[in-house]
């Protein structure tokens, strides 16, 4: 038996991103931020079809993207953030809370969300993931857009996926 293979092209042209970022910890935001934008370039998003909002912290993230998602004019979002370790409980609060606020949206709104809210010990382990982070999560945002985009045109009356369900 063989089963027919989705995978998608990464390809962003004509695709609408919303991003969503954090200002707390800033110069990491900040760099998340453009490693993202050049990536969605690189693959052919136009920087007019990006909204980037702007919210004092992680904790904040879920709630704009809910907001954004309700509008239905994005193909994929990015959540964008810093939650950096530091000698209190709070950290493992806003690193929780804010990825499962993500994960809710995503999955309340039908919409593909990349995750790069970055948890860390210290500053500088922020700083040293914060280009791969952001170029990774456009990556991660058009590659999903593009697969829920398959997904919305697979034909329900084609019998090939019945027989594959039924195996």
């Amino acid at each position: 038996m063989e089963a027919e293979v989705f995978e998608a092209i990464v390809d962003g042209a004509g695709m609408r991103v919303g991003i969503v970022q954090a200002r707390f910890n800033a110069p990491v935001c900040e760099q998340l931020r453009q490693s993202c934008l050049d990536a969605l370039g690189a693959m052919g998003v136009s920087i007019d079809d990006v909204v980037v909002m702007t919210v004092p912290g992680a904790l904040e993230i879920p709630g704009v993207l809910s907001k954004l998602a309700q509008t239905m004019q994005f193909d994929a979002l990015i959540a964008i953030g810093a939650v950096i370790r530091g000698e209190t409980y709070h950290f493992e609060v806003v690193a929780n809370e804010s990825a499962a606020g993500i994960r809710q949206v995503a999955l309340e709104f039908d919409v593909p969300i990349a995750n790069a809210v970055l948890t860390t010990d210290t500053e500088q382990q922020a700083m040293a993931r914060a280009a791969e982070k952001g170029a990774e999560a456009a990556r991660v945002a058009v590659e999903m857009a593009e697969l829920y985009a398959v997904i919305d045109q697979l034909d329900p009356d084609d019998e090939s996926l019945d027989e594959a369900a039924n195996d």
